[in-house]
């Protein structure tokens, strides 16, 4: 046993380390992508049947069965091409994004947020759909070619008047650039992921272009009234006007000052009762 380990540790040397390492963090970032979605479902599954099959050859000393998964690897690999498609799609894409969009404009940023903050709670008093993509790194511009350019300047005013129910532009999804509202009456990719069953074809909408880009989507339902957020390849359904206000600005890198505030507040107990 001394001797096996002596073998292995004078093996392992700094080259060694360095690739165990970057192994590591590349399957941990892999499964940290994959987290929540359906692929880590399907993961799961495949790992399972591999190992039992495995397992079972390997008792059974099964030869055929042998030859067949150590020949398989290559129809594996093509398999999680295809099968994980979206998620390789989207590690792609945030490997080339630059992360300069939080340099940009914060307060251009704030007031983007308040406006869209303040549309949706109209609308959803009102009980009336809207599908609104805020644009960040990743170009929109295949969204945009499916809807009408406006390219106008961003108002309360205007989202609700575009997605009123006599407006033709109302069903399509609305981008954003900053504090210019680009396009209006989009079509979006839809999601393949399940979504609980009161979310309709605006939540699957509005997830599929979460999944294959940065954008961050403000669903508005037009049946429950309710708000939620897609970002990333995840839904976050019913949210309060407080905790879109932080989603949004976690997600385009602001602070939010009241909370700020309450932090340093609760840092210095004996400062605050002075």
């Amino acid at each position: 046993m001394q001797d096996v380990l002596s073998d292995v540790a004078a093996r392992v040397d700094v080259p060694a380390i360095i690739d165990i390492v970057i192994v590591s963090l590349a399957i941990y970032w892999l499964l940290l992508l994959i987290q929540g979605t359906t692929a880590m479902t399907v993961l799961r599954g495949v790992a399972v049947l591999l190992l039992g099959a495995f397992i079972v050859s390997r008792i059974l000393d099964l030869t055929m069965f042998n030859w067949i998964l150590r020949n398989s690897v290559t129809g594996l690999v093509i398999a999680v091409l295809i099968v994980f498609q979206p998620e390789i799609r989207r590690a792609l894409e945030r490997l080339g994004r630059t992360g300069l969009h939080s340099a940009f404009g914060r307060q251009e940023y704030q007031e983007l947020i308040e406006i869209v903050k303040k549309t949706a709670s109209k609308l959803s008093q009102s009980r009336t759909g809207a599908l609104i993509i805020l644009e960040r790194e990743t170009g929109l511009q295949d969204v945009i070619d499916t809807g009408i350019r406006m390219n106008s300047v961003l108002s309360e005013e205007v989202l609700t008047m575009i997605f009123d129910v006599h407006s033709p532009l109302h069903d399509g999804a609305v981008v954003l650039r900053r504090d210019r509202v680009i396009a209006a009456g989009c079509t979006l990719p839809l999601s393949e992921a399940p979504l609980p069953a009161e979310h309709g074809m605006r939540h699957r909408a509005g997830m599929g272009i979460a999944e294959l880009t940065d954008a961050v989507v403000v669903i508005v339902s037009e049946e429950r009234g309710s708000i939620s957020l897609a970002s990333n390849g995840r839904l976050i359904s019913d949210l309060d006007l407080r905790r879109l206000d932080r989603q949004l600005h976690r997600l385009f890198g602001l602070i939010i000052e009241n909370e700020t505030s309450n932090d340093q507040n609760s840092a210095n107990p004996l400062e605050s009762r002075t």
